[in-house]
This record gives C-alpha cells, structure tokens and sequence, in this order.
C-alpha cells in the first residue's frame, strides 16, 4: 500500500519526466496517495565551482527557487491527478541527500524515480537513483 509517493523530477530533462508519469498515476490511483514531488535545484557552492565571478553574477537562491517552482508546477500539471493530494518542494544542493532526507520527513511508502541507462562514468561514480536504491528506507521504483 502506497500512502505517501516521492517523485523526484528533474525539472531540466522533460523526457525522463514521461516515463514517469504513467507509472505515478498507476501507484496515485491504487491507493488515493499522497504525491509529493520535488525539484532539487544546485546551491550556491555549483556556482562557484565555475569560478567566483560566476558565482557573483548567479540568480540568488529566492529567485532560482521561485523560477524552479514555477517549473515544477508545470510539470506536474501533466500528470492526471487530484489537486488536493499533491504537494511540491523544491530545494537546493545535493539530489540524493534531499530525495532521502524528504522521504525520512514525510515518511514516504516509496519513491519513484527516472534515471538514464547507466553508462560507464555511472558504473565508477554512481548516480543520484543508485544512490537513493542504495540509502532508501522505503521501496524504491527506477523507471527507465
């Protein structure tokens, strides 16, 4: 039984989001879950990997949030779900830490995530969804 669903999107890859949404539905509409979905947008330290001078000139962190609401609403409005069982979050830093820490928050019955086939760099790095498999409490769905 799914109570409470993760979805975390990647609010930059439009087709990985398609695969998704069929699956999400299927789980919403099983058991009248709850769907939290969550956009986690890169913090300040990514900015000033590029150098310091791009950091100066980088959107401050209200204004990268309110655009990448503003993006996962719209994604979100592609999906056939009600309303008043959605809930959007949007965060800043690292994907995995954020994915598995809401999941803790919200006490989440599973996660369903998209990832790319894994390619070598994946192999020797991992990835955000071999992470998330890999620390998760709860079930996790990678859909590919």
């Amino acid at each position: 039984m799914s109570k409470k669903i993760l979805v975390p999107i990647d609010i930059s890859e439009s087709e990985l989001t398609q695969q998704v949404i069929p699956h999400v539905e299927g789980y919403a509409k099983q058991d009248d879950a709850t769907i939290h979905f969550l956009a986690v947008i890169p913090d300040y330290t990514y900015f000033a990997a590029y150098g310091l001078g791009y950091a100066s000139i980088a959107p401050d962190a209200k204004e990268r949030e309110a655009a990448a609401m503003e993006s996962l609403s719209e994604i979100v409005a592609k999906f056939n779900l009600p309303e008043d069982r959605i809930e959007k979050h949007v965060l800043s830093g690292s994907p995995k830490d954020h994915i598995l820490q809401l999941a803790d928050d919200i006490d989440a019955d599973v996660i369903i995530l998209a990832s790319h086939r894994p390619s070598m760099s994946t192999y020797l790095l991992g990835s955000n969804a071999a992470a998330v498999v890999r620390h998760a409490k709860c079930s996790v769905l990678v859909v590919r």
